[in-house]
């Protein structure tokens, strides 16, 4: 458990909400720049918080939440918002956010995996972390993994972190399936009044107005993807894909397209 420690004594603080945990690349931004115009909402300063997915902050077994809760602007009856698409991605974080929170509410924006995954590699390369053609980057991700073993690479995901089933199922391990709410990228950009409702619905609060959309997804490619990229990805990710329409009964016959 995570006592909170504040003069020698443990005193219980307010907690963290809603987290929006979804993919990297998904949209998460645009959500998040949605959602701090709400005025009974505030979000993470910086938006993203990487609390539970800072590992040194856990190996002791005990974590002292004024340094999470310091990302916070406290106000009287608001609700704080933690947006780090990696928590869903994170192995060990559902677990923490359970000890801290077992009331959480998720929210999670699912991008296709291979335009995300392309996407994740075109921003890696923009910071210097990446010197890989993209081809060459996927194919080699597995050596990679087992090079870095038994940490959990941040960088060098780009095919593992769009197998959303196995993260989805590790929260509902802990979480109740009503805790979340789970979207596809397209829904926030092509109909994000109607998405926003439904999350100020499941946060039990007032409806938020949009008066001007946000971009979603933004990113600025050095080329288009190619066809042999694309086949290598779509032949990883098809059965995933199938997988993910049983378990959300999506359609995403357009993903593979």
């Amino acid at each position: 458990m995570m006592p909170d420690q504040v003069g020698g004594r443990q005193k219980r603080p307010e907690r963290v909400a809603f987290l929006i945990g979804g993919t990297q690349k998904g949209g998460t931004s645009a959500l998040h720049d949605y959602l701090v115009a709400h005025p009974r909402i505030r979000m993470a300063r910086d938006k993203e918080a990487h609390f539970f997915d800072y590992d040194e902050l856990f190996a002791s077994g005990r974590v002292s939440l004024p340094q999470y809760h310091a990302f916070f602007d406290p106000a009287p009856g608001v609700l704080w918002g933690d947006a780090t698409p990696i928590y869903m991605y994170w192995r060990s974080a559902p677990v923490r956010i359970w000890h801290y929170n077992p009331r959480m509410k998720w929210i999670l924006l699912l991008r296709n995996p291979i335009d995300r995954a392309y996407s994740h590699w075109n921003m890696e390369v923009s910071r210097g972390a990446e010197a890989l053609p993209f081809l060459a980057a996927i194919k080699q991700e597995h050596s990679r993994w087992l090079a870095a073993s038994p940490r959990q690479p941040r960088v060098h995901s780009y095919l593992d972190r769009g197998y959303y089933a196995e993260q989805i199922r590790r929260i509902w391990h802990h979480f109740p399936r009503e805790q979340m709410l789970i979207f596809k990228s397209e829904e926030l950009a092509e109909a994000p009044q109607q998405t926003i409702s439904t999350i100020c619905g499941f946060l039990g609060i007032s409806n938020l107005k949009i008066s001007q959309p946000r971009r979603v997804r933004e990113g600025h490619y050095r080329r288009p993807m190619t066809p042999e990229e694309r086949d290598y990805l779509r032949s990883a990710y098809e059965f995933e894909i199938r997988q993910l329409e049983r378990m959300l009964g999506w359609d995403c016959s357009s993903w593979l397209d």
